[in-house]
């Protein structure tokens, strides 16, 4: 959990203009491969970037998502090129997930992954053109499931990920993944939501806390082998967890496969609409505190009435209170005891609840993945 001075300082060499990105108001909320007609209506919920066009951007999709104030990330197209200038393209990108197997049509088969060279080598030529951006790599579950079959004959090669190695996260300045624990058939993931806060931590540490590191979040029943799409407290969780752990940026898979194939399917859907809604406002609300650096040594936290149950914390500080942002890491209810070094009353951020701090400590009931914003004034 670095803060963004030292992503400063490694992405100034190549000429990458940060100005643009240091709005301490801003913190990037994404959806994936949607339409930019259904901008407008994604931005009234509270998302502010594109990440992926279909097809590449052109100036007909370009307007849509100007019509919204909406940023992107898309790949340097030609067209792209002829638009340096403008303030609405965040980053640019490489092709989504190389450390996966990766289909080949013409021979109806699996390749490998790709190299990391070529992903690196990509990267240079895209600087190249345009050093004033950064280049946005998203990989795949296999940050969190390290030994998913999904990666072919790379499985479990985690080093193919590491800068120290010349692996992917050398080839880019914002590092993202997915993974999907409500939706995932795989024993050894479903259902367990820390996963999402577990990809977060590897990408730091395989990036040597150097850059950035963003998640997506599952909203839907993706596929036909799911049993269930995720429920409103579910995807609360998994934001929270992903922040907590480091997260810079986030964004949701929108899509459901099954039956008939719906791309907003986030849009169609009342309850989560809302759920997600509240969230984004809650974090954008939050986005000073969250842009601010980290607080170490200001709390501590342990799980008193069920240990089975750990208790993740970010602390921030943000003009004069203290915040500490917690999450429930299992399933599990628990009570949680605060040590903190000053304050006299917590405030929980969206419950309408104080709690008095005596001898620097406060308790508070976790329920199970349940999140807790706790903000601590003197």
């Amino acid at each position: 959990m670095k803060n963004w001075l030292l992503i400063i300082g490694i992405l100034l060499p190549w000429g990458y203009t940060f100005a643009q990105h240091d709005d301490p108001n801003f913190f990037p909320i994404a959806v994936w491969a949607q339409d930019p007609a259904n901008a407008s209506a994604y931005r009234d919920i509270g998302i502010n970037m594109y990440i992926s066009i279909h097809e590449g951007l052109n100036q007909e999709k370009l307007e849509l998502l100007k019509k919204a104030n909406m940023k992107v990330i898309a790949h340097l197209n030609n067209f792209g090129l002829t638009q340096l200038n403008e303030p609405l393209i965040y980053a640019w990108m490489h092709g989504d997930e190389p450390d996966n197997a990766q289909r080949n049509r013409i021979e109806n088969k699996w390749d490998p992954c790709l190299d990391p060279a070529d992903v690196i080598r990509d990267y240079e030529s895209i600087k190249k053109k345009d050093p004033s951006r950064p280049v946005y790599l998203n990989v795949g579950r296999g940050v969190a499931y390290t030994n998913w079959v999904g990666r072919g004959t790379c499985r479990g090669r985690t080093d193919m990920y590491m800068i120290d190695n010349n692996g992917y996260l050398k080839g880019c300045d914002i590092a993202s993944f997915d993974i999907y624990p409500v939706n995932s058939s795989e024993e050894e993931v479903h259902g367990k939501l820390w996963y999402v806060a577990k990809g977060i931590d590897s990408l730091q540490k395989w990036s040597n806390y150097t850059k950035p590191a963003w998640c997506w979040i599952e909203t839907t029943r993706i596929s036909e082998r799911a049993k269930r799409k995720p429920t409103p407290d579910e995807v609360y969780a998994e934001v929270w967890m992903a922040i907590i752990h480091g997260a810079k940026g986030f964004g949701y898979f929108c899509h459901s496969f099954v039956g008939k194939t719906d791309d907003a399917a986030l849009l169609h859907d009342a309850e989560m609409l809302a759920k997600v809604k509240e969230i984004n406002a809650q974090v954008t609300a939050l986005a000073p505190v969250l842009n601010s650096p980290d607080v170490e040594g200001y709390a501590s936290v342990v799980s008193t009435s069920n240990e089975s149950v750990p208790i993740s914390i970010l602390t921030k500080k943000h003009k004069n209170d203290y915040y500490i942002f917690a999450v429930a890491m299992r399933e599990e209810d628990t009570f949680a005891t605060f040590k903190v070094k000053s304050g006299k009353t917590v405030e929980v951020i969206g419950e309408n609840t104080t709690v008095e701090i005596k001898k620097k400590k406060f308790t508070y009931h976790f329920k199970g993945y349940g999140v807790r914003l706790f903000r601590i004034t003197r």
